[in-house]
């Protein structure tokens, strides 16, 4: 399917020269003079090698189109995590490059969305929060206000955040997987 290349966006997959690319990041760029362009970094999802790729904003390319199949994430073995398909049971084994940063927020038997192409996963979504437990977190420094301060404090999976100042350590908390930051405190 032919689309502008001012509307790709992180996780299209692209038709580029003969080759699949995954879309790892694009900015649109506006210089002081001249044309706007967009600015691709793309990841041949064959070889793994990135390149980056700069398109006009009026130029067309080839989007493809991908399944999306919801998967179960079952183990890790050192930077591969194996899911499973929900429906048909078939179970894929994903490298960590391409789950990225927010790997380190996998749990057993999460339910994730995985796009494939040909029986190949190209890009794994995860739920857009997780419920962790706090394992330590920074006392409170006397005269801060509960309104705008925020406290370092580490996760049951080891990523650091920042929590309100009631926040202790034990408590659970709902947690952003894009970014690691804290949303609330679990109802649970």
């Amino acid at each position: 399917m032919q689309v502008d290349a001012n509307t790709i966006r992180k996780g299209h997959v692209l038709d580029y020269n003969g080759k699949l690319w995954s879309v790892m990041k694009s900015e649109i760029m506006i210089p002081g003079k001249g044309n706007a362009v967009i600015q691709v970094e793309m990841r041949d999802v064959r070889s793994g090698v990135k390149t980056n790729v700069r398109f006009r904003t009026q130029e067309t390319v080839e989007r493809i189109q991908l399944q999306e199949s919801e998967m179960q994430y079952l183990f890790s073995e050192g930077d591969d995590y194996t899911f499973m398909d929900q429906e048909t049971y078939e179970q894929y084994t994903i490298p960590k490059d391409i789950i990225g940063e927010p790997v380190v927020f996998l749990t057993e038997n999460m339910v994730c969305k995985v796009m494939t192409f040909e029986g190949k996963a190209l890009s794994v979504e995860l739920p857009q929060t997780v419920v962790l437990e706090l394992i330590e977190a920074d006392p409170v420094v006397k005269g801060q206000t509960a309104s705008s301060s925020y406290k370092p404090a580490k996760l049951s999976n080891g990523v650091r955040t920042l929590v309100p100042p009631f926040i202790e350590a034990g408590t659970r908390v709902v947690v952003n997987t894009a970014d690691g930051s804290y949303i609330e405190r679990a109802k649970d």
